[in-house]
């Protein structure tokens, strides 16, 4: 017998624009939700750069073993190599250097990402490859250093690598604002959003439409048509899982051998996200609680 979904998370489901794909029933959505209107997908960004990333080293172009300062002006003597940013085991910390407020990421653009580079020495807080730490900095970095390794931006290295060979659309830094379903404060004006159009970008900055994104999903980690999934996913038992979120948006998806979920909510409440995720799943598959 299935388990009733915990009453909690309903009412905020009720509360909250929310939509719900999976493998295991018709889609759901709710309060104004939308399956083909562009939505924030924050983190899960980082699984998309990292599929670019062996993308680019199937094809010979580089090796997850080259060392950052091949790629950027980072000081020598850091030992932080393309794979340790790939598998958050840099030593970097989670935010680049003076970032919070109302729009925490609006300064971090290329020039405060090159002075960050420069001295990335004096913010790492552990030996390259002896811990794992989340860091949206060092996503920040790999996208970087795969633009300057391929002498071509972030978003057609996207198209090429990832979104053509799936045959995805509807994924992109700056949709048309027309079809972009955001957050709404009273009166029913937009409320103001992250800026995520500089640096951060490969990080966190991607929009996509939920179909679009659940396309990525069941490309990536079902059908796995670009091979074996990229190492920004994380782990829990059998179910390879990324989130993300922003100040309006929040995002979990995950994949296990009985099936995959994808649910999008606006609301930056990521653990609400991910334990309506893990409920859809809990519902039909018995899967482990992931790991932050």
């Amino acid at each position: 017998m299935r388990a009733a979904p915990d009453a909690r998370l309903k009412a905020n489901m009720i509360r909250v624009p929310t939509c719900i794909l999976s493998s295991f029933e018709p889609p759901r959505v709710h309060n104004g939700h939308s399956l083909d209107l562009f939505v924030q997908i924050g983190s899960l960004t980082k699984t998309l750069t990292a599929t670019v990333l062996t993308a680019l080293t199937g094809r010979g172009v580089l090796s997850l073993d080259d060392p950052l300062e091949s790629f950027l002006p980072a000081p020598g003597g850091t030992g932080i190599t393309l794979r340790h940013l790939a598998e958050h085991t840099s030593g970097l910390p989670r935010l680049p250097p003076e970032i919070g407020g109302r729009d925490p990421y609006a300064a971090f653009d290329t020039q405060a990402l090159d002075a960050v580079v420069r001295q990335l020495d004096t913010l790492v807080t552990a030996p390259a490859g002896s811990t794992e730490e989340y860091s949206n900095l060092g996503y920040a970095l790999l996208g970087a250093a795969l633009v300057a390794a391929t002498r071509t931006p972030y978003e057609e290295l996207l198209h090429r690598h990832v979104l053509d060979p799936l045959g995805v659309t509807d994924v992109a830094a700056g949709p048309p604002p027309g079809r972009r379903l955001c957050r709404r404060g009273l009166f029913g004006r937009p409320k103001r959003l992250w800026t995520m159009t500089g640096a951060i970008l490969p990080a966190g900055g991607l929009w996509a439409t939920p179909e679009a994104t659940a396309r990525l999903v069941t490309g990536l980690l079902v059908d796995r048509r670009l091979g074996e999934p990229a190492p920004a996913w994380q782990k829990a038992g059998r179910l390879l899982w990324h989130n993300g979120a922003t100040g309006g948006a929040s995002v979990f998806a995950g994949a296990a051998p009985q099936g995959w979920v994808l649910v999008h909510r606006l609301s930056g409440r990521s653990a609400a996200t991910d334990r309506l995720a893990l409920e859809t799943f809990r519902r039909f598959v018995d899967v482990p609680s992931h790991q932050r």
